[in-house]
């Protein structure tokens, strides 16, 4: 323990070593049990009076920071603070850590993210997720980018809009699609999640309604929920959100914005009609409505040529497109991207500034190479015919499963989910508690509601990601489950 006075101080001495040590005590330098140094030793180092030291420690000694015993002198009893003022009636109170979490992060239910992430462990075979397939990018293929990146250019964040020449690259990919707009009209991002998030708490304030499918990503009725936003649930069916009665809805609840997801939804694989699309458009033009469209499912069409999206319809500039790649790219090299308005996108990237400080930059570097030169879209070919071999697959086995059971479906056109209905009676919860019990999980319908009340008696399966061995055994699992419930 180094201790020095200063004599010329106001201070008197004896405070001036009380005060060290018990800062020593606080901070942990003196831990307890320390053994301090006698006073006749602390007294001859300082060179002062052996009676101040004795004053400093009997000042220590009351405050419960140390004690005297009998042929060792004095120690650090930090501890023992606790034990006297208990013994006069003190009780410790824990925080209530609970009753600090805002209302809102309360009501989160974590059921979808537990049965997500159970899709991708070794022992359970993934019906449950939705990202890529894994075949069509070989491991090394992309080991081989990332040493040619890491090689080639320092380490460094990219830029708070994302990587220009990235953005650059997108501009043409858009352009092939009918959507034209320049380089500081987007925003890269990691992932459709985050992009959501941040759009949201850029455009929604608590109470704020938005419009939106009956049925849609928990990832995105959760991020509405969580700014204080309100969802007005629009029916569904085979050709997406009705729209029949959404003029009266908008004049009734004066929405913030519309979102749908309109090429495959997720979860029960729709195609919204051309024919809504203008609908949505005329509406949006009205009433001066923005459109949140999202559109990653676009390119994994099976049937026929996709639908253009409703932003390469839009002469207006109402929509804000949202894409991510994380159904056509290799899993776990997260990029997405939003195109809007500039007034949008210059303060989406101020946001990004402060919230993130920089964006993810190997992911974008290894998107912009495959991007540039043209190996991306050739892969698309390769992912479309994977994933309709696996589509085709699944279906296979849901014949089977409807003849038995009485289980109903629609064969999706694009996408990468099956919605399907249970025979009559048979709960989607007891079906998946016994499911995993055989080593296959999948995601109940309820939770793609966000009032939790619909879709009871659906499940959704994803063929795109488990293999086609994986596919046989899992619905030979889920078989079994059935039988066995």
């Amino acid at each position: 323990m180094k201790l020095t006075v200063n004599r010329d101080s106001v201070t008197p001495v004896y405070i001036q070593i009380s005060d060290h040590i018990r800062r020593g005590i606080i901070d942990g330098s003196l831990v307890d049990g320390f053994l301090l140094p006698s006073e006749r030793k602390l007294a001859e180092e300082l060179g002062i009076h052996r009676n101040t030291v004795t004053r400093a420690y009997m000042e220590l000694k009351s405050e419960g920071l140390i004690e005297a015993r009998q042929g060792q002198g004095y120690r650090v009893h930090y501890h023992s603070l606790f034990g006297q003022m208990e013994s006069q009636g003190f009780k410790k109170k824990p925080v209530h850590w609970e009753a600090l979490i805002e209302d809102r992060y309360e009501d989160i239910r974590s059921s979808f993210d537990e049965l997500y992430h159970l899709s991708y462990e070794e022992d359970l075979i993934p019906l449950g997720g939705g990202v890529a397939a894994r075949e069509p990018y070989p491991p090394e293929e992309i080991a081989e980018y990332f040493e040619k990146i890491l090689k080639g250019k320092t380490y460094f964040h990219s830029p708070y809009q994302g990587d220009p020449e990235l953005r650059r690259e997108i501009v043409k990919l858009l352009e092939l699609r009918g959507i034209r707009v320049r380089e500081s009209n987007i925003q890269m991002f990691s992932e459709a999640n985050q992009t959501m998030d941040f759009l949201n708490s850029l455009l929604l304030s608590p109470g704020d309604t938005v419009i939106t499918p009956e049925l849609l990503s928990a990832d995105v009725y959760r991020s509405i929920q969580l700014l204080g936003g309100k969802l007005v649930p629009v029916p569904m069916d085979e050709e997406g959100m009705i729209c029949e009665r959404l003029e009266a809805l908008i004049e009734e609840h004066h929405p913030k914005y519309i979102y749908v997801d309109s090429s495959f939804n997720n979860p029960t694989g729709a195609l919204l009609s051309i024919e809504r699309r203008q609908k949505l458009l005329e509406l949006s033009y009205r009433y001066r409505i923005p459109i949140l469209e999202e559109d990653e499912s676009s390119d994994l069409f099976y049937e026929e040529l996709t639908l253009p999206s409703i932003r390469s319809m839009d002469t207006g500039n109402n929509v804000i497109y949202l894409f991510s790649f994380s159904l056509t790219f290799r899993p776990g090299l997260g990029v997405s991207f939003v195109t809007a308005d500039r007034s949008i996108t210059e303060r989406l990237h101020n946001m990004v500034s402060v919230r993130l400080a920089a964006l993810d930059w190997a992911p974008q570097m290894i998107m912009l190479e495959y991007l540039r030169n043209g190996q991306y879209l050739q892969r698309l070919e390769d992912y479309r015919t994977v994933c309709q071999q696996k589509r085709d697959r699944m279906d296979q086995h849901l014949q089977k499963l409807a003849r038995r059971f009485g289980i109903s479906y629609t064969r999706p056109r694009g996408g990468v989910y099956f919605w399907v209905r249970l025979p009559e009676g048979m709960d989607a919860a007891k079906l998946l508690q016994k499911a995993q019990t055989l080593g296959v999980t999948f995601i109940p319908g309820d939770l793609f509601d966000p009032a939790h009340a619909r879709g009871k008696d659906h499940i959704r399966l994803n063929f795109s990601y488990p293999s086609i061995a994986q596919i046989d055994r899992g619905m030979e699992l889920l078989g079994k489950a059935m039988k066995e419930i």
